[in-house]
């Protein structure tokens, strides 16, 4: 398949067109665009997929249909009641990360993302750490825009290092924790954003040792000599603000989220059905007994945190809980930075997009730094 790569986005494709294997019509469009291509493609075999084969309808229809059972079913009313609540955490989160993404994919130049997160040099991945942080969308929000990057030209440890920075380091997070935690916020704060450095850097070492997936990598990067803001301000000049060209931005931005959003949905559904049902059917009193201080209650809060972490906003408020109940402060961090780094929403999205190699050694590498970091907030704090 490294012959069949999609020449727009870089994902893996099954269409043929114009010589090239592309991923979806969308880039085979932006291809036309591009290269001014009028002619029809006498070998293009663009089939569509029926809609009852998407995965997005289908498991749509699935959570539809367990919204229905659950409300009707007295005895699976409190699995309804923590779909509902989970779907009011995050539902403006993924509007938010489907927008954020589609205007990405649309205005973003990829020399812009290749300048910045497309090299294998360290800064890079300060780049891609800064970028998280200033974000708004939480873990499952920010996943769209990820995938944005990523297609834009993006190198897998830059993607990694912004995935794990984003949910925890983000400046909304930062208010809402000082909030829960006052000034030890920042701990939680500064080492979200030492994990996903010392785990960008990593994946660049794996990366060079061909042990990662990363379709940009070996392919020679343009010399980008530019200024970004010189050419922004070169780009908002030349734009004409006719109703023409507004409309046609609004419908690029739209079809740009809605491509997202068929790779990023059904995932984030599943995600919500699962963590409802462990809110549903674990008692409360489970949490409080059984995350304590100790190694066990860390190997608990890890395992939970793996099945339950929806958003950071819905998670913080949990992690609080956890520390009032338990005092430890080491717990209600790994917590939250075992949910991002463990959910399974999150890496079967890297698993489809980027590789499975890419996938695996998520958690192998953030599960221990997660686990000494939290032992040490444990003894100090």
């Amino acid at each position: 398949m490294n012959d069949k790569i999609d020449p727009i986005c870089g994902m893996k494709g099954n269409i043929k067109a114009h010589g090239h294997y592309f991923c979806s019509e969308g880039c085979i469009k932006k291809y036309e665009k591009q290269n001014k291509v009028k002619e029809i493609c006498p070998e293009c075999s663009i089939k569509k997929r029926p809609w009852y084969k998407e995965r997005l309808y289908i498991v749509s229809i699935i959570t539809i249909t367990l919204f229905i059972a659950t409300y009707l079913i007295p005895y699976l009313n409190n699995w309804f009641d923590a779909l509902v609540d989970y779907l009011k955490l995050i539902w403006w989160a993924v509007l938010l990360g489907l927008i954020l993404g589609g205007i990405i994919d649309y205005f973003v130049p990829r020399e812009y993302i290749e300048k910045y997160l497309g090299t294998h040099r360290k800064r890079s991945i300060l780049f891609a750490v800064l970028f998280g942080f200033l974000m708004s969308a939480c873990s499952h929000g920010i996943l769209a825009i990820a995938i944005a990057l990523y297609k834009k030209g993006a190198s897998t440890s830059s993607v990694v290092a912004f995935l794990l920075a984003s949910p925890w380091a983000n400046m909304p997070i930062t208010i809402l924790f000082f909030g829960f935690f006052g000034l030890n916020a920042l701990y939680i704060i500064f080492s979200a954003i030492v994990i996903a450095i010392i785990t960008g850097l990593i994946y660049q070492v794996l990366e060079k040792k061909k042990m990662v997936e990363c379709d940009k990598c070996g392919i020679k990067q343009k010399n980008h000599d530019f200024f970004i803001i010189q050419d922004i301000k070169r780009r908002i000049k030349s734009f004409r603000w006719t109703t023409d060209n507004i409309a046609a931005s609004f419908r690029g931005i739209i079809s740009g989220s809605w491509a997202l959003s068929k790779i990023v949905l059904w995932w984030l559904l599943i995600g919500m059905i699962m963590a409802s049902a462990a809110r549903a059917f674990i008692p409360e009193d489970f949490f409080m007994h059984y995350m304590g201080a100790t190694f066990l209650g860390m190997v608990v809060v890890l395992t939970l945190a793996t099945i339950i972490e929806v958003c950071s906003e819905g998670s913080a408020p949990m992690a609080f809980e956890i520390f009032r109940q338990t005092g430890a402060f080491g717990n209600s961090f790994v917590f939250l930075m075992a949910g991002v780094a463990t959910d399974y929403t999150e890496i079967g999205l890297i698993w489809a997009n980027i590789g499975k190699k890419a996938a695996i050694w998520l958690p192998i590498i953030t599960v221990p730094q997660i686990l000494l970091l939290g032992y040490i907030f444990n003894f100090l704090l």
